[in-house]
């Protein structure tokens, strides 16, 4: 099948890629043309494990193209998919501009009948404004074409993106159209073991919304189990047990109850932002996700006041060394990253930092970069530089290659041993044991009160 991609992000573009794989004729288009250029030859915007291997296969296999043409892109696909970025203010409002522009483009280019989704996270009614915004660009032209709008949310997880679009475990179809819930549900076929229970079809209002619940519902159990690790922390117990007792609770389950210095990303914390302001311009306020924005606003400032803490808050010109800079593991994406607040309150206290992520650090850069003073930060190239001359350190984010360090290594290069697990990733008796003070988020040792 001819498709056509809006959006060389890291959704539009691990999707164009895995569907190359899968052998249809992917166009994908986007408005920056440094980005598309750089595509074009090979070189990746982001950092997402397997992406850039696919998109090298895809475009040796003729199967996977770019453009910054949105004419050729609007002719290319039977179906036309939008999945350019949908960013929302301090306040929660979203900014639909690039979704109505490529559905603007396509009205005013296409010469036949089509299918277009909507697979940018927008607010419930964003695809009536498409369908909107697309028959009047047609009927300026005196066109007729049947277009339908459908709406299909993404639920990809950075650091997993090409799994999860390969093999995703729910497949969320809004539509009234019968055709095009047809062509749908036909084209995802392959991707799902049980389609009968795994391509969900329902209106387009309920597409949407899901996937704000869904993010939503994350969201709030990771806040939930930070707000339960302070309980862990004042009681003298372990928020790492309590974990694995309500995890093992089938009707609760273990994903997304970590503890630990608080969510970020593009994500959650926007989609949570955007609800709730949606709500709240509706004269409902969501009350359970006002919380969960004020637990997550704390969280992250939970390891500097451990920090504080364990220096009994005379933290200038102490050095900090800082493993992890992105939101999560196996990613360089550092929106709302909960490293932003450790830093910016870090500085703001005389503290200095030393800094080491395996892929965002370029990132990190151009983002604080400019904000710092000479000799706040040094951004080192690895783990170990990290930690010479550093008074103590801290986790921020769980790489694989910070979860098995030699601690008797590390005891010897701090020069006031102690370790913030940011993460609770390490063994609180292990560390000890090489004669370094252990302060992880709810863990009953170190007790910040």
């Amino acid at each position: 099948m001819k498709l056509s991609i809006f959006g060389a992000g890291y959704v539009g573009l691990t999707f164009a890629a895995c569907l190359a794989e899968a052998g249809h004729d992917v166009l994908c288009a986007d408005a920056d043309a440094g980005r598309i250029e750089g595509l074009q030859q090979g070189r990746m915007p982001l950092h997402e494990p397997g992406l850039e291997a696919l998109v090298a296969e895809g475009l040796a296999a003729g199967t996977l193209r770019f453009t910054a043409d949105e004419r050729a892109a609007s002719l290319h696909g039977d179906v036309l998919f939008i999945v350019v970025n949908t960013p929302a203010d301090a306040e929660g409002d979203v900014d639909l501009r690039h979704v109505m522009a490529v559905a603007r483009s396509i009205g005013q280019h296409r010469d036949r009948g089509a299918v277009v989704v909507c697979k940018s996270t927008a607010p419930v009614g964003t695809a009536e404004q498409v369908e909107a915004v697309l028959q009047a660009a047609l009927s300026q032209r005196g066109a007729a074409h049947r277009i339908a709008v459908a709406v299909n949310p993404e639920f990809l997880r950075e650091g997993s993106a090409v799994r999860d679009c390969r093999q995703p475990d729910r497949v969320v179809i809004g539509a009234t159209d019968a055709a095009a819930i047809d062509l749908l549900t036909r084209f995802y076929e392959p991707f799902v073991r049980d389609p009968a229970k795994q391509l969900l079809v329902m209106d387009r209002r309920s597409a949407e919304l899901t996937k704000y619940a869904a993010n939503a519902m994350l969201a709030t159990r990771i806040s939930f189990m930070n707000e339960m690790a302070r309980v862990a922390a004042h009681a003298g117990a372990d928020i790492e047990m309590v974990r694995r007792g309500i995890g093992s609770d089938r009707r609760i389950g273990p994903d997304f109850l970590q503890a630990g210095a608080g969510y970020g990303g593009s994500c959650l914390a926007k989609d949570v932002r955007a609800l709730r302001h949606a709500a709240d311009r509706e004269g409902y306020p969501l009350r359970i996700l006002s919380a969960v924005e004020a637990a997550n606003h704390e969280q992250k400032g939970r390891l500097f006041d451990l920090m504080t803490h364990h220096f009994e808050g005379n933290i200038a010109n102490k050095t900090i060394a800082l493993w992890g800079l992105a939101f999560k593991p196996d990613t360089d994406d550092m929106r709302d990253a909960p490293s932003l607040v450790l830093l910016e309150r870090l500085w703001a206290a005389g503290a200095r930092v030393q800094v080491h992520d395996p892929a965002a650090m370029p990132n990190a850069r151009a983002i604080v970069g400019g904000r710092v003073e000479r000799g706040d930060v040094l951004w080192c190239d690895t783990p170990d530089d990290a930690l010479q001359g550093a008074d103590v350190l801290a986790l921020v984010t769980e790489w694989p290659a910070f979860r098995r360090p030699d601690f008797a290594r590390i005891a010897g290069a701090l020069k006031t041993p102690a370790i913030f697990d940011g993460r609770n990733v390490y063994d609180a008796a292990e560390v000890e044991a090489a004669g370094i003070a252990y302060y992880g988020i709810g863990r009953g040792r170190s007790v910040l009160r």
